[in-house]
């Protein structure tokens, strides 16, 4: 199945996207099967192939949520914003070791 999603491009700390249209299990910086525009986080300015990007989408290419987000807010595809929120990893509750230990005098009895 194809998706459209982000490509990393860019130096360490100045990051830019391509949106690529790829194969769902590829990782995002393998092949890809076109290069429909740019997305620059830090100017928030892009570039975008906006009669291709609609005909993919009405191939029924799979959009990330980011993209789908980032492709109504330029008002290149209508729809609501999808809710994207990152899981949070589960904290893992320390095990009681053992029962606690009942505290012995020094005579040996138990208080």
């Amino acid at each position: 199945m194809l998706t459209m999603r982000f490509n990393r491009v860019g130096k360490k700390g100045q990051a830019l996207y391509r949106i690529t249209v790829q194969e769902k299990t590829i990782a995002p910086g393998g092949r890809h099967v076109e290069i429909v525009g740019s997305w620059n986080p830090h100017k928030k300015q892009g570039t975008f192939q906006k009669e291709r990007i609609q005909y993919w989408i009405s191939q029924g290419v799979e959009l990330s949520d980011t993209v789908h987000n980032l492709l109504v807010m330029q008002g290149i595809f209508e729809g609501k914003k999808r809710t994207v929120k990152v899981p949070k990893p589960e904290k893992k509750e320390s095990e009681p070791s053992q029962e606690p230990v009942a505290e012995v005098s020094g005579d040996g009895e138990n208080k």
